[in-house]
């Protein structure tokens, strides 16, 4: 496939906002490729670009991996040099674990993709080079990017998997672009109980614990009560709980009864 061919192959249909281009960089492994793939597809990337792939291309192995994500792999575009894959980039990322000793702004990928996606909603084209797996992008690569993405990792083993590196780029653009909330709570096919639920369990509790002597002595039994309500408003409980409390208090008065008999 030539240059010009790639090009057209990998644009989307969307024109007004232009998802970021994944450039692998004479990339070893099919394997490899096909991961990267993968993990792109897990985040809603599409548009692959393969550059001087090493054991050519079509790549069985790559298919083998990407597991599901082959469309992403039937759409790469395929280029000989790096100069050819960003030509229709307005804006470039570089990811390198490794010092370049290069004039350029030095992001984390969070802030990479926060930028990526103020580009692209500005209509601009923005892509994002990836280096073989053995040593990385060569500076020759680098100088043609606009700016440097670097993973806080362990400075005693900073290498990451080709794989990995598009994953946490894919994430973080995923996050830029997707609204999720820190955290939720699974019901479980539930719901929170209502206030009066809550109430009624709590008058439950009282009568049971009153019947087998709990609160005692006199003095705090205001206070013991008190207590009672607070911890069971604080809970924060399900439906599904209360109900379970309520059948928990009934079968131990139904076999302390027994017992009494």
């Amino acid at each position: 496939m030539s240059s010009s061919e790639s090009h057209a192959a990998d644009q989307p249909t969307n024109a007004a906002v232009i998802p970021p281009v994944f450039i692998l960089v004479r990339p070893q492994m099919g394997e490899n490729i096909g991961a990267a793939a993968r993990a792109m597809l897990n985040f809603g990337l599409e548009r692959m670009r393969v550059v001087d792939p090493r054991d050519g291309w079509p790549s069985p192995k790559a298919v083998a991996m990407a597991s599901g994500a082959g469309r992403v792999l039937d759409q790469a575009g395929v280029f000989g040099d790096v100069p050819g894959a960003i030509a229709d980039c307005d804006y470039v990322f570089a990811t390198t674990a490794r010092g370049r000793e290069l004039t350029k702004p030095v992001m984390t990928p969070e802030r990479a993709m926060e930028h990526a996606r103020a580009l692209t909603a500005a209509g601009k084209r923005v892509g994002v080079l990836f280096g073989p797996e053995r040593a990385g992008l060569e500076n020759e690569d680098v100088v043609r990017a606009n700016a440097i993405v670097t993973v806080p990792v362990n400075p005693e083993f900073p290498s990451l998997n080709l794989g990995q590196c598009v994953l946490l780029m894919g994430y973080e653009w995923r996050r830029q672009t997707v609204s999720v909330p820190p955290q939720v709570m699974e019901m479980a096919r539930t719901e929170f109980a209502s206030a009066l639920e809550v109430e009624k369990l709590g008058d439950h509790f009282e009568e049971r614990l009153g019947a087998a002597g709990f609160f005692y002595p006199e003095g705090k039994v205001d206070g013991m009560k008190q207590s009672l309500r607070n911890m069971w408003s604080r809970l924060g409980l399900t439906k599904a709980e209360v109900q379970t409390f309520h059948g928990m208090l009934r079968q131990i008065a139904f076999h302390l009864k027994g017992q009494g008999d």
